[in-house]
């Protein structure tokens, strides 16, 4: 079970490296007078910090080898 997590944690710690964030579009009313409604199309971005994903790739390696020294 330790080694699974692990290995979930090195995929998303090098994915975090390699990728710092993502950005999405969201519509967003401008106006809503009555039947007159006017939307907008707002990009958003979600950023992490770059070592995020080094804490998360070395926990995980820490993980794996913790277990296949106590198997």
């Amino acid at each position: 079970m330790k080694s699974t997590i692990g290995i979930i944690m090195i995929v998303l710690g090098a994915a975090m490296l390699i990728w710092t964030g993502f950005t999405y579009t969201k519509k967003e009313k401008v106006i809503d007078a009555g039947p007159v409604q006017v939307s907008a199309d707002k990009e958003k971005s979600v950023n992490w910090p770059p070592y995020a994903g080094g804490i998360l790739l070395l926990g995980g390696v820490v993980l794996v080898a913790s277990s296949r020294k106590n198997s």
